[in-house]
């Protein structure tokens, strides 16, 4: 996915003289040529997360379309108030990208992990925010979001389904179920668990590589009385966004997600995926209990 947010944005400097690029040290050296190219549009602050944000306010606010990128703990985390005063406040927008998720960068630390990042757009004004499942749904995303001024985020992640799912954000059903039957959502990367997990069990599942705004309307013509939700960020993020848009509707909500203690581990990100149950194995023995 990282490889693709490289060679888009590269194309999409080339493309439109409105689209800027600020950088706080990470990938810079990926977006060398472009900066060569466009030396007024590719700007590198150093490791000053804040004063990047800060940076893509300014260029918004002269009319620019800034693509802002660094690891989601830096850009996300790190800044929040910037992004609160400099986008929000300001009202205007930029395009957010992120890479590490959830623990992608879980050998390095406490420091690269971000499991919260996707709920505190929820604080904040009409952020639009894509979590896609594959590479191949990024260049798509990542061009409708330059063509307009809105916030959008776009949380990449080195996890993957096996086939990308690209197209509108609303919720796709990828296996259908019998009238009733029990409806799985999978936002971006969790699907292909939530697939297995779910092999020969009557439920049926459904997809989306953009959980905000959250689309309500395919939610209420595919929900039955239990609802499982699976994301690859803070569990519960959406379970309000879930509550509000069934507030009429008799329906119990199983949230999956990342755990919200920190388990004070290094590992990879599939040690995390089964610490948090986000592997096929555990999203199996959750819903099935949650089922039964």
């Amino acid at each position: 996915m990282r490889d693709t947010f490289i060679e888009t944005t590269t194309t999409l400097l080339a493309e439109n003289p409105r689209t800027a690029v600020v950088l706080a040290d990470i990938s810079a050296v990926a977006l060398e040529p472009a900066a060569r190219r466009h030396p007024d549009r590719v700007l590198n602050v150093g490791i000053r997360e804040q004063l990047m944000i800060g940076v893509a306010g300014g260029l918004a606010l002269t009319g620019l379309r800034p693509i802002v990128h660094s690891y989601a703990t830096f850009v996300v985390d790190r800044a929040y108030e910037q992004i609160k005063l400099d986008l929000d406040h300001q009202g205007v927008g930029a395009v957010l990208v992120s890479v590490g998720a959830s623990y992608d960068g879980a050998e390095m630390g406490r420091t690269h992990m971000s499991p919260g990042d996707v709920r505190l757009f929820d604080t904040l004004t009409g952020w639009t925010v894509h979590v896609p499942g594959h590479r191949d749904e990024v260049e798509p995303l990542l061009r409708a979001a330059a063509d307009h001024d809105e916030p959008v985020y776009v949380r990449l992640s080195t996890a993957s389904n096996a086939t990308a799912l690209p197209g509108p954000g609303r919720l796709r059903v990828v296996r259908r179920a019998g009238p009733g039957a029990p409806l799985a959502v999978a936002v971006g990367p969790v699907l292909d668990p939530l697939l297995t997990a779910t092999e020969g069990l009557e439920v049926t599942v459904a997809y989306t590589h953009t959980p905000r705004p959250f689309d309500v309307a395919g939610l209420r013509a595919l929900a039955g009385r239990d609802v499982i939700l699976v994301e690859p960020y803070l569990a519960g993020t959406s379970s309000a966004v879930v509550a509000r848009g069934l507030s009429d509707v008799p329906h119990r909500l199983l949230a999956l997600g990342v755990g919200g203690s920190d388990l004070r581990r290094y590992g990879t990100p599939a040690d995390h995926d089964r610490w948090h149950g986000l592997d096929a194995a555990g999203l199996r023995r959750s819903i099935s209990a949650f089922l039964a």
